[in-house]
């Protein structure tokens, strides 16, 4: 049986990346860069004015207050209509460009205006509020790698290059197939021993979380026939996903059907608790993967093996959750052997230390305690579990214990 580490390094192996598609600004939000982005022009690409106020030589203004004329108004969008001279100012506007002559910018609030003439009340040196061109971004400058996700403030810096569209990776598509008998589609009747089909609709989160695009392709049978016809309708998708029928039961027949399919499996169980049944091979060169039925599992194998195989698709440098130092507030005791992902909840003490402790029962089967998880305790296989008040490492799923910051931000 593999250890998690010899089956995510099985999963990733031979993974190719996405191809190249151009979209939008409009559509690039959230996406992967597939081409680095070189600036083509300065930003700024003129000096301005950082304020509102008047453009003014700094050397008339060491002896205040002044009286300065008024021989330009430049507003944002214009253009200076002619230079600044000795005992001369320029009304300007916030991002107007500067004009010749001058070298520093008085705020508005600092003068008082009459008719052609301006009063400075505030000595001002060479620069002051001017920003210069290319200050922020010069011509030819690396602005973005490929493998970053485009946030606002990066499809923000896109645009103020000027660029109207971008290269990004085309985001996989994953096929998702529920199996069992006992599995109904929300909003239809339950019939005796039947429950209603959660895998579906939380792998298409991760999914969509993942960067990629979920396709529903139902409800499969618990017989080989229809199971067979199942999978046959996943093909095509980048990445296929079951949930069910990976375990060890009388009526457990993925495994029996994506052989007789021509399925390349590759392992079929891993060394870790929840999640041991694991299926993962190739249908037709398309990653396959046989995740368990029982909720629980069902999510923590798709966040430990399918969503790092969707972000090395779609090039991201750091395809794996981020993983966190914090003190657990609990024992917790586990038999050698597997390793252990125990959902946690985590919160900020005081001090400004990170606090782990479980979220309550740690069955496979009960799902509320992923909605309140933030992230899954790890514990290697040889491990005897943890101690209160032990240094653990956290593997979070969910930031959200970082919300909520006080009224002062927490400046201090």
């Amino acid at each position: 049986m593999l250890t998690m580490e010899e089956a995510l390094e099985r999963v990733l192996e031979g993974t190719e990346l996405a191809p190249e598609e151009e979209v939008s600004l409009s559509k690039a939000h959230t996406r992967i860069l597939a081409r680095a982005v070189d600036s083509p022009r300065a930003i700024p690409p003129w000096d301005n004015s950082a304020m509102d106020g008047f453009a003014v030589r700094a050397a008339d203004t060491q002896q205040v207050p002044v009286t300065l004329r008024v021989v330009d108004t430049i507003p944002a969008g214009g253009v200076p209509s002619c230079d600044v001279g000795p005992g001369e100012a320029a009304r300007i506007m916030t991002g107007a460009p500067m004009p010749g002559g001058a070298d520093a910018i008085v705020m508005v609030e600092d003068t008082h205006s009459v008719g052609d003439e301006v009063e400075v009340r505030a000595s001002t040196k060479r620069a002051q509020h001017i920003r210069r061109a290319g200050e922020d971004v010069q011509p030819g400058a690396r602005v973005l790698e490929p493998g970053c996700g485009l946030t606002p403030a990066r499809v923000g810096i896109l645009a103020s290059l000027g660029l109207a569209s971008v290269w990004v990776r085309r985001q996989p598509t994953v096929a998702i197939l529920s199996t069992g008998d006992e599995v109904v589609p929300p909003g239809q009747p339950l019939g005796p021993g039947q429950i209603y089909s959660s895998n579906t609709h939380a792998l298409m989160g991760l999914v969509w979380a993942a960067g990629a695009i979920p396709i529903d392709c139902g409800i499969a049978p618990d017989e080989p026939t229809g199971l067979a016809e199942a999978f046959r309708r996943c093909v095509g998708a980048d990445v296929i996903v079951s949930t069910g029928g990976v375990s060890v039961g009388d009526f457990d027949y993925v495994k029996e059907v994506l052989e007789k399919e021509g399925a390349a499996l590759d392992f079929w169980k891993v060394r870790m608790k929840p999640g041991k049944p694991l299926a993962y091979g190739r249908i037709a060169e398309t990653p396959a993967f046989g995740l368990p039925g029982n909720p629980v599992s069902c999510m923590v194998n798709f966040l430990q093996f399918v969503r790092p195989v969707l972000r090395t698709m779609l090039g991201s440098p750091t395809p794996h959750l981020p993983v966190v130092d914090a003190v657990m507030d609990e024992d917790v005791r586990k038999k050698p052997g597997r390793a252990w992902l125990e959902r946690v909840c985590l919160k900020r003490s005081d001090d400004g230390e990170l606090h782990a402790f479980r979220t309550g029962s740690q069955s496979s089967g009960v799902l509320s305690s992923m909605v309140r998880a933030d992230g899954f305790l790890l514990l290697p296989i040889d491990s005897e579990g943890c101690a209160l008040g032990e240094k653990v490492r956290v593997q979070v799923i969910d930031w959200a214990f970082l919300e909520g910051a006080s009224p002062d931000f927490r400046w201090k």
